[in-house]
């Protein structure tokens, strides 16, 4: 059993003895705040949607090995971005699953704006994350509209009130979803003078009502190139007051050390300066074994001349190898049955275990993740097989190959009926 006292964010009291992690593996956000800018990078620097670097799941894993080497204090495992976890799910949830798996132990938290976690509460329970925090700023979609330049659901892009709307709807049903599933919920919310300052004791007393267990007021940190950029930080008087006001409804979290989206090590001492070339060698890392004892390449076509299969709607792989002579078709062997959730990539990886890379028309990021666990590099392109040969095993630019067209699936992956993740 996790012992969740040992998180030092909802625990003050386990601060000083209790590390955590924060593994930047989803870079993408789906919302834009007025106050929030990811481009810069100062290792002296501690923000929100700052890293030195991006991290795939499998890197991730590598990296939480040598942090833990380096600070065997860490008892929390968290992704709070650079961007939002659930604008990158099959990123955050493969990351999730490895740190299950390799990492039982550790407490697992997750740090969101609330606008796509509605679909994965599921997925985050099975998973054993035990704390998440959600970003608050306002609960009245006037203030909301000032706060936040535009809000993306899916591929449409709302701004202004309908945004902040849409946003604040996730945001509360998140919270409610969240307690439901017995996970601790802390709410963030950035107090920007002007805008919400008189407005967060009324954020302090909704998230109560819902049951979230905690509010992190956060002062404004004003960033370069940002909407917010000229606005004054909020003083201490400012923030113990309004602390005081919203502690009436919620309790306080006082120790905030607004960290880095790779921050590492005790909130009093973060390490992600020490670490930060750590952290950049392992996002260069590639694939586990990709090149040992994997002779093979396997191709999802319908004729075998063409690659034009989707992933998930291949019922047999082409395995093809290299020959003094050029390439040649090894046999055919059959895909696992289809319907079968994430198991079926596992059974897939089990299936190509002797082949370096598998080639098909689209992919899915689920079975695109678990495949470059095993091992497997997993491209989506199209066009004849050996001219796509001829790159895998030459080392050539096969993401050109992504654009062409000839008698194939279509070029990206939408999920609709394929089984491909």
């Amino acid at each position: 059993m996790k012992d969740s006292s040992k998180h030092p964010c909802f625990n003050k009291s386990s601060a000083g003895s209790c590390g955590r992690v924060h593994l930047p593996v989803a870079p993408k956000c789906n919302i834009q705040c007025n106050y929030c800018n990811r481009k810069y990078d100062c290792v002296n620097e501690s923000r929100p949607g700052v890293s030195s670097g991006v991290l795939k799941p499998f890197q991730a894993s590598t990296y939480m090995e040598k942090v833990l080497e380096a600070e065997p204090r860490i008892t929390v495992a968290g992704i709070a971005g650079p961007g939002d976890p659930f604008a990158n799910p099959a990123e955050v949830l493969e990351t999730m699953r490895l740190l299950e798996k390799d990492h039982p132990e550790l407490i697992f938290c997750l740090s969101s704006n609330g606008m796509n976690i509605l679909p994965y509460l599921d997925d985050l329970k099975d998973l054993g994350v035990s704390h998440v925090t959600i970003t608050i700023s306002a609960v009245d979609p006037e203030i909301g509209a000032k706060i936040y330049s535009w809000v993306k659901d899916g591929n449409v892009v709302y701004r202004g009130i309908k945004g902040a709307e849409l946003l604040l709807e996730r945001q509360l049903a998140a919270i409610k979803g969240l307690k439901e599933r017995g996970i601790t919920v802390k709410v963030n919310s950035i107090v920007i003078p002007g805008i919400n300052d008189e407005h967060v004791v009324e954020v302090a007393k909704v998230v109560s009502e819902l049951g979230a267990d905690i509010q992190n007021l956060i002062p404004l940190k004003p960033t370069e190139d940002t909407p917010f950029h000229s606005f004054e930080e909020p003083d201490h008087k400012m923030i113990n007051r309004l602390r005081k006001e919203a502690s009436e409804y919620i309790e306080q979290m006082t120790h905030c050390r607004r960290c880095r989206a790779d921050a590492v090590g005790l909130l009093s001492n973060d390490k992600s300066g020490c670490l930060s070339g750590t952290l950049q060698a392992c996002s260069k890392l590639t694939p586990l074994n990709l090149e040992a004892g994997r002779p093979f390449v396997a191709v999802a076509s319908r004729e075998g001349m063409l690659i034009n299969q989707h992933l998930g709607e291949a019922k047999s792989f082409y395995i093809w190898g290299q020959s003094a002579d050029g390439y040649r078709l090894i046999e055919e062997r059959p895909a696992p049955t289809s319907g079968c959730g994430p198991k079926r990539w596992d059974e897939l990886a089990a299936v190509l275990k002797d082949c370096r890379a598998v080639l098909c028309a689209a992919v899915g990021e689920t079975p695109r993740l678990a495949l470059e666990e095993s091992g497997i590099a997993c491209h989506a392109i199209s066009g004849f097989i050996e001219t796509a040969l001829e790159a895998v095993y030459t080392g050539g630019n096969i993401e050109a190959l992504s654009g062409r067209r000839g008698g194939i699936a279509g070029g990206c992956c939408t999920g609709t009926g394929l089984n491909c993740g």
